[in-house]
């Protein structure tokens, strides 16, 4: 598994979904994944693209999906017990639904069923085709360029995701006060991606977020420079890749600005 594996799966994507543009509410649920969300039919299109590129393959693995939930590889007698693939087939579903041009298809390969485990992410945006990747120990890159997260302690730019707004959105406020602006774009692995570009100063998910939602993300956010924890702060190696939501994200660019917003967040 490599990350020409990877691109020539986003390749695929793009040609067969990229071009798609929905109209509001175009599409009717399809019916509920393993993770509990509402399945669409771009969400099927896309998994099914990618576990059958995945397979084709011929290496033995385990799939982590958003709908699918967990399939063990059996091409050719093979099991899986090999590596780890954990893929979100769209990533900002609601988005695509709803005619909101933000989304895309996260996929991470992992060595044991840990995020420190991740190895190798991969993220393409659906609608301009732009490509992050990240290897372990050799840094992230977009398109092709290595990249580097936001070097200044300043919160030029806060993104956050509030599954459940009554509740989140009074706990990051006095985070989201102290930034230059604000965003609720609605992809997590893409709010994770273009932090790892420098485009994003903090991310904030203070609902429990699935492994498959932040797990090439966090890689991302590693390599380029940046921090990926809980919102206490802890540490996000040993946290399970399955299908259940497990814990809240605070992402920053630096570590300086990861210990400001962990005040802000904690008094």
């Amino acid at each position: 598994m490599n990350v020409e594996n990877l691109r020539k799966i986003g390749r695929e994507l793009f040609f067969e979904i990229g071009e798609t543009r929905l109209k509001p509410f175009a599409s009717e649920s399809i019916g509920k994944g393993a993770a509990g969300d509402k399945t669409f039919p771009i969400d099927r299109q896309a998994e099914e693209i990618i576990v059958g590129s995945l397979e084709s393959l011929d290496e033995p693995m385990t799939i982590v999906s958003e709908e699918m939930g967990i399939k063990e590889s059996a091409r050719e007698g093979m099991t899986g017990n090999g590596t780890i693939a954990v893929i979100d087939p769209i990533d900002g579903s609601k988005n695509a639904v709803s005619g909101v041009p933000f989304y895309c298809s996260s996929i991470a390969i992992a060595e044991d069923t840990t995020v420190g485990g991740v190895s190798l992410a991969y993220v393409i945006n659906l609608l301009s085709g732009d490509e992050f990747w990240a290897e372990r120990g050799k840094g992230a890159f977009f398109n092709g360029e290595p990249v580097h997260a936001q070097e200044s302690d300043i919160f030029n730019l806060i993104a956050y995701e509030t599954p459940n707004p009554k509740l989140d959105l009074p706990r990051i406020l006095p985070l989201l006060a102290e930034a230059r602006r604000t965003r609720c774009l609605g992809a997590t692995a893409l709010d994770l991606s273009y932090l790892a570009y420098g485009s994003i100063s903090i991310f904030a998910m203070p609902s429990p977020s699935r492994p498959f939602d932040f797990a090439a993300g966090y890689l991302l956010v590693k390599e380029a420079g940046g921090l990926c924890t809980d919102m206490d702060g802890n540490s996000l190696d040993g946290v399970s890749l399955g299908v259940e939501r497990s814990v809240p994200l605070l992402a920053a660019g630096n570590r300086a600005l990861h210990e400001r917003a962990l005040t802000l967040l904690h008094g």
